[in-house]
This record gives C-alpha cells, sequence and structure tokens, in this order.
C-alpha cells in the first residue's frame, strides 16, 4: 500500500473547525503537564491536519496528530491553534493517526496491542507495520499471533514487561494442557528466559489464565462451563451443603438467645438486683430483648 503526501503547510486553524479522527482516553496528570507547558513556554511542535469540505463548501479538517495540545488549547481558550496542513486520503489520515497513538504507547495495553491489528487490518504486514510503530517484526508477529488466540492476560503481562514474548507465545503453543504449560515454562527457566521474579508473575498468570480465563478487562465475563447432569447434581449438593450449615447457624444462634433471656429474668427476679440497675441507669434493655424478658421494657 503506497502513501503519496503532499507538502506539508503550517497555518493557523480553527479550533473549532478541526475534527478529531482517532479519539483516545488520556491521563489527568500528563495532560495537565501539557497544559502547563503550553501555557509557560507555549506550542514547541504544531498539530498536523488534512483539510476535508462539507456539502456546501465549508472547510474543516481532520486532526492527524496532537489530539492532546488540541484540548489543551481548548482549555486555555485559545481560538486558533498551529498546525501542519498535510493532502492525504481518508484512509491514509486514519493509518497516520493510529500509528501516531501506537508509537507514543501511552494508551493502555490492549488499545496499543490492538492498534497493531488494526493496522494489519488495514493491509499492512508484519514488516510494514513494525516500520511504522518502532518495533521489531517479530515482536509484530507475536503480538498478532496472541491477538489471533484472543489471549489478553497474556498480551497485557507481555506490554507491561512481566514476561518475555516468546514465554508467552510458548504458553500459547502448550495448549489447554497444564502439564504442558508447566512444561513450557520449565524450558523457558532452565534456557535463561525466565528468572526470579519473572517466574513468579508468569505463575500466577497462566492461574489466573486458567480460572478467570484468556480474556480481561470491561465487563469480560469468565468462560462457561458446559452444562451437564453431573454439574447439575454438584452445584445442587453444594447449595444443600450452604443450607444446612445456615440452619445449624441458626440454631446454634437460637439456643444462645434463649439462655440469655432464660438467665436475665433469673437475674431479674432479685429485688436487690433490680434496685441496683435503677440507681446505675440500667433498668431498660434493647427492644428485641426487652419484650421477651418482661413487658413493657422496663424492670418491674
Amino acid at each position: 500500500m503506497t502513501q503519496v503526501h503532499h507538502p506539508r503547510e503550517l497555518q493557523m486553524i480553527p479550533i473549532d473547525q478541526i475534527e478529531i479522527l482517532n479519539p483516545r482516553e488520556r491521563n489527568n496528570r500528563v495532560f495537565e503537564e501539557i497544559v502547563g507547558n503550553i501555557k509557560a513556554i507555549g506550542l514547541k511542535k504544531p498539530i498536523t491536519v488534512t483539510p476535508r469540505f462539507g456539502p456546501n463548501g465549508e472547510e474543516h479538517y481532520l486532526l492527524i496528530c496532537g489530539e492532546g495540545r488540541l484540548k489543551a488549547f481548548c482549555s486555555l481558550g485559545e481560538a486558533n491553534i498551529p498546525a501542519l496542513v498535510v493532502e492525504v486520503s481518508d484512509e491514509d489520515a486514519y493509518i497516520m493517526s493510529l500509528a501516531e497513538n501506537i508509537a507514543r504507547r501511552q494508551c493502555r495495553p490492549l488499545e496499543l496491542l490492538a492498534g497493531i491489528q488494526r493496522l494489519r487490518d488495514q493491509g499492512y504486514d508484519k514488516n510494514a507495520i513494525a516500520e511504522k510503530v518502532g518495533f521489531t517484526p517479530e515482536y509484530v508477529y507475536g503480538i498478532l499471533l496472541l491477538l489471533q488466540y484472543g489471549e489478553e492476560r497474556l498480551l497485557v503481562a507481555v506490554e507491561r514487561g512481566r514476561i518475555p514474548l516468546n514465554t508467552a507465545l510458548a504458553i500459547v503453543g502448550a495448549g489447554d494442557s497444564s502439564k504442558a504449560v508447566q512444561v513450557a515454562l520449565q524450558d523457558a527457566y532452565e534456557s535463561g528466559k525466565l528468572r526470579g521474579k519473572q517466574l513468579l508473575q508468569a505463575r500466577r498468570i497462566i492461574e489466573r489464565r486458567q480460572t478467570l480465563g484468556r480474556s480481561v478487562g470491561r465487563g469480560t465475563s469468565r468462560k462457561r462451563e458446559d452444562v451437564t447432569t453431573s454439574s447439575l447434581v454438584r452445584v445442587y449438593t453444594k447449595e444443600v451443603e450452604r443450607q444446612k450449615l445456615m440452619v445449624k447457624k441458626a440454631e446454634f444462634t437460637q439456643q444462645r438467645l434463649l439462655f440469655v433471656v432464660g438467665a436475665l429474668r433469673e437475674m431479674l427476679a432479685d429485688e436487690n438486683f433490680t434496685n441496683l440497675l435503677r440507681a446505675e441507669g440500667l433498668d431498660t434493655l434493647p427492644k428485641y430483648l426487652a419484650e421477651r424478658v418482661w413487658a413493657g421494657g422496663h424492670v418491674t
């Protein structure tokens, strides 16, 4: 896929005519730093936009890169912003924006890695993607393979540096066999690819992958098991045991309550004891106990 970019031209562009092509969430602390820097020393690097025309001939612009700088200018009350204007197609504008976000590596791990997949879906091979985002072709190939198998949990671990990419690929290659996964970990350890803290982290990740599934994050539910007769019996038996335990706890609590009520009645039958309670202002009980000990809730 070839791209022909016309020479860029620096212009002052009205902010209200700029449309954000590929918006992304932003760290508030980082954004405040951008605002502070622009307020103190001005804009060091202009944003990049490409012009478009509406149905009535009105001009507007698609933002290719510089979303943080654009929003910072808005927060400072500016009406115009310096921009490099470049003539590119809609597809190339989107790809340039996506590659910019990935190369900055300031978005969440899954968003960053999903961006690699979107580049692949746009027709780029691993070598072209690697050149755009600053990764090696081998790394891009590994990430695409993990994405293909839906291994979000391993992807996050790789991106955050908890385990090496080759270890994650070895785990995927081991399939669903726990024994094969452990063998893959052992091989990685013996070859020196997985040491110390990383080995412990890899074991924890594998445990969570087995219990919670391969996906992570926003409302992702764990993999549901197929409902069978034996699974229903297990669930029913577990629920019966839970109910029995609750009944035993309730009976034990009731017995203790009856003991307390009986003891209070016996003590309150002693006139000297009740006079002492009155003298100390302790001649009342909580309503729940008072209704069971004596009528009216007060010492008679």
